[in-house]
């Protein structure tokens, strides 16, 4: 699956990223916890440098608990402060706000030996489209202020926002990278919906999905679907299964493949079969990430 995807936007966003670091003292990444791994820009490594990094994982509540744990591990070792979290909690900035003072406590400490007043932490929060970002600010801060929608690219431009007494946050719009050199980064984000449906072949995803519940969870891609398919079962037995349970047919009761694409994206996509991690940790040990 080939996906070139930089829009003009996302060039100028690179660009504002790299003139802000130096305001800040932090910087706060959110990522998908379903895919930790592929949902991390790694462009954005070159832009922040040396910046301590708080690594929020968002969207736990539909991602594998036990998964998601072994992330939190693995980021740990790699000196990184992280979190997981479900964005739409009001609990968000009691988990955020202590690693963000671990984070950037000596940085504190040399300011106040130099005789620098305490002020508030400025950070930068950064993420992919569509990793929840715009919902996990607006709860930081009480109120509406960027603005959220399940599709990529909602939020354009940076803007501060104060987050209670001890932070400020530089919000910047979801930046992706030029290319993906990973076919199978490119099918998890769309997937999960990090890249607009408009600009990939939607079956491509649809079968790279299936295939994951196929392998990994054949026994809830039975019941949520009724079906009764095993792991050697072909991409057409399964569409055909899925299509005559749910009904998604065309004139002369043949199956609509074209439905059932969307169906299943869907239904991913919204963890309505259950709550699934598409990255392992262990496929991953040893990454720099």
């Amino acid at each position: 699956m080939s996906i070139n995807w930089f829009p003009g936007h996302m060039a100028k966003a690179r660009r504002e990223v790299e003139e802000n670091l130096k305001k800040i003292d932090v910087i706060i990444e959110i990522l998908d916890a379903r895919i930790p791994h592929a949902s991390h820009n790694p462009m954005m490594d070159e832009i922040t440098q040396h910046k301590p990094r708080v690594v929020v994982l968002n969207k736990m509540d539909m991602a594998d608990e036990s998964e998601t744990d072994r992330w939190i591990s693995h980021f740990k070792s790699q000196g990184k402060y992280p979190v997981a979290i479900n964005g739409r909690s009001h609990q968000i900035i009691s988990k955020i706000e202590p690693l963000a003072a671990e984070a950037t406590k000596e940085i504190f400490e040399k300011m106040e030996r130099k005789g620098i007043n305490k002020r508030a932490i400025r950070a930068m929060i950064i993420g992919i489209p569509n990793v929840g970002k715009s919902t996990v600010i607006n709860n930081i801060a009480k109120r509406k202020i960027a603005k959220t929608g399940n599709t990529p690219g909602v939020t354009k431009a940076q803007q501060w926002i104060k987050a209670g007494k001890n932070m400020e946050l530089l919000d910047t719009p979801g930046i992706l990278w030029p290319k993906f050199e990973d076919d199978t980064v490119g099918k998890k984000l769309s997937l999960t919906g990090a890249i607009k449906d408009s600009v990939v072949p939607l079956d491509e995803v649809a079968i790279f999905g299936l295939d994951f519940l196929q392998q990994h969870h054949l026994q809830d891609l039975n019941r949520f679907y009724n079906i009764s398919v095993d792991e050697e079962s072909g991409v057409i037995e399964l569409y055909d299964a899925i299509g005559k349970s749910r009904g998604l047919k065309m004139s002369g009761n043949e199956i609509n493949y074209e439905a059932v694409t969307e169906k299943v994206i869907y239904d991913i996509r919204n963890a309505k079969i259950g709550r699934y991690t598409l990255d392992k940790v262990s496929d991953f040990d040893g990454d720099d990430q």
